[in-house]
């Protein structure tokens, strides 16, 4: 496919491949291997993320968001955003956002019939022109609530492309009444989560875990939704009691705010 470097790892190629998805090469292949193998509880994380994401869509829908941006948003699995969201609300429209071209063309070749909904290529570190696409301008009205997406995606940043600025920029960019979720790698200081970022930085040569109150500083100005930002897997659990964590699922969390 055009456009494609199968020589370099991708990040949603990666994560499709520890999800059991065949839409991968070799060398995602050898990264989600790697990633399993020293750390055995890598894919419980990443199936944790995919299942909050879904329960968080359902929140923000619940609550009465027909707009969502999801940046960075990988490679289509089950549950996307656009099914979640238009599920519950079939007028639901859903712009999604990533720079990998294997994403664009499986995401085009799902959403073909689909108007409500589009994928679009954009770079997380220029939100201007994700803003400023076309296809977002023909499907968000910036002037109704808007959900914005940054699922598992701000801790590929360096501190130098200043994360911070990023989430400022989107929480000024929508209207009171939207929604910001993210999920992000926590650091805890301990030999798991260092492992799995030396990983990841020597095989994609970026990123950093981020500690609780720096992923926190990322909601300034929002008002945090219960219950706060939390391992993926207590946030908002299906069914009945508090799951048991594994030391791996401590070192993924998500939270879910709202613009005042």
């Amino acid at each position: 496919m055009p456009g494609i470097d199968v020589t370099r790892p991708s990040i949603a190629r990666a994560y499709d491949a520890i999800l059991g998805g065949k839409d991968n090469y070799a060398v995602d292949r050898e990264l989600a291997d790697a990633i399993v193998t020293q750390l055995p509880g890598a894919q419980v994380i990443a199936f944790d993320n995919r299942r909050v994401l879904a329960r968080a869509i359902a929140a923000m829908s619940a609550a009465g968001v027909r707009q969502f941006i999801d940046i960075g948003s990988g490679l289509p699995t089950a549950d996307n955003v656009h099914q979640v969201a238009q599920r519950h609300a079939p007028e639901s429209r859903v712009v999604y956002v990533d720079n990998d071209p294997v994403v664009l063309a499986h995401g085009r070749a799902l959403l073909a019939e689909n108007d409500r909904t589009t994928v679009i290529t954009g770079d997380l570190r220029d939100p201007a022109a994700i803003i400023g696409h076309e296809d977002t301008r023909r499907l968000i009205d910036f002037g109704q609530p808007v959900a914005v997406v940054l699922s598992a995606i701000l801790h590929h940043l360096n501190d130098d492309e200043d994360p911070l600025a990023l989430a400022r920029y989107w929480r000024d960019a929508v209207p009171s009444g939207s929604h910001v979720y993210i999920s992000h790698f926590r650091s805890e200081n301990d030999p798991g989560s260092a492992r799995l970022e030396a990983i990841l930085q020597q095989s994609l040569g970026r990123g950093r875990w981020r500690t609780d109150a720096e992923i926190e500083e990322l909601f300034e100005g929002l008002t945090l939704l219960e219950p706060g930002i939390v391992p993926c897997a207590l946030w908002r659990p299906e069914g009945e009691g508090v799951p048991e964590l594994s030391e791996w699922q401590r070192l993924i969390v998500a939270g879910l705010a709202v613009k005042p």
